[in-house]
């Protein structure tokens, strides 16, 4: 018998690293079979790439041959990961997607570095002056069909670059997004967010059902029990994203909001529903968007 590496059909992978300097990122990348609609295609963008990017494909690859069915189309899936196999790199990500200020923790083992957060500005600027770019010039992409999806700290960093770059993509997609992290620090950005004249953009707040007042069934037996569910009073991960899509939708920017709350999910199994929401947000057939709008206004 002959083993070879599995590799997922239509998918390639690049390191870029940032002019700026520093480490490259490991850019996934899945392009549809045949010619792109004359616009270009829709893109999805996801963080955490490693772990997001196999959820990603595999939701659409399913879907799309059956548009009428799953109201998806084709469409181009890009994700920012890093060099390994890991699933997370904890200590890049959290400079990568945690916001403003820069602040040091201690190491998340004996004897590592310190963890460092704040670095998501070049984040974003890699993505808006290299990473956009970069992709336009490798396949035809539809600019006003831009998504972007992040979980826990990367759905922080999706309500970051909304706040900082409304009109980079369409669609903002964050699911779990740790909305309580630094003292609640994302809301002073959300009150001094970028206005763009004209601009209209859809945000999508998830959560899981066991991320609010609840454990889940399975964690009750759990020797952190007790722990567990005063972390969530902290947390409140489900109240905070729910009151952010409340106070936000139809202001006066054009930002239109949903919340989802995901039944039975913890804040790690939610991850394959929130990435299968966001493919069907990212890739809905025109039929689907038409009267998503419509049923906006």
């Amino acid at each position: 018998m002959t083993e070879n590496a599995f590799v997922l059909p239509g998918t390639v992978q690049f390191d870029l690293a940032p002019v700026s300097g520093g480490e490259p990122y490991r850019i996934l990348l899945f392009v549809p079979k045949g010619e792109p609609p004359a616009e270009g295609w829709p893109l999805l963008l996801t963080t955490d790439g490693n772990a997001t990017f196999p959820f990603a494909v595999s939701s659409l690859v399913t879907q799309a041959p059956y548009p009428s069915g799953t109201g998806i189309d084709w469409g181009v899936v890009a994700a920012i990961g890093y060099p390994g196999d890991e699933p997370y790199n904890a200590q890049r990500r959290a400079w990568d997607l945690g916001p403003p200020p820069i602040k040091s923790y201690p190491p998340y083992f004996e004897g590592g570095p310190p963890v460092r957060i704040g670095g998501t500005g070049e984040l974003l600027a890699f993505i808006e002056m290299q990473l956009l770019p970069r992709l336009a010039q490798m396949v035809k992409l539809d600019i006003r069909r831009r998504s972007l999806f992040g979980h826990s700290f990367g759905g922080l960093f999706t309500l970051y670059a909304l706040f900082e770059r409304p009109g980079l993509f369409a669609n903002w997609i964050a699911a779990s997004p740790t909305i309580y992290w630094e003292g609640s620090e994302i809301l002073n950005n959300e009150t001094a967010r970028q206005r763009v004249p004209g601009n209209t953009a859809f945000l999508h707040l998830s959560a899981g059902e066991f991320e609010g007042d609840h454990l889940a069934p399975f964690q009750h037996s759990n020797e952190d029990a007790a722990a567990r569910l005063e972390k969530k009073k902290i947390e409140r991960t489900v109240a905070l994203a729910l009151e952010m899509a409340e106070r936000l939708d139809g202001s006066d920017d054009g930002i239109r909001t949903q919340f989802e709350l995901f039944t039975g999910q913890t804040h790690m199994s939610v991850l394959g529903p929130a990435v299968n929401r966001a493919v069907s947000i990212a890739f809905a057939v025109a039929q689907e968007i038409e009267e998503s709008h419509a049923n906006a206004q």
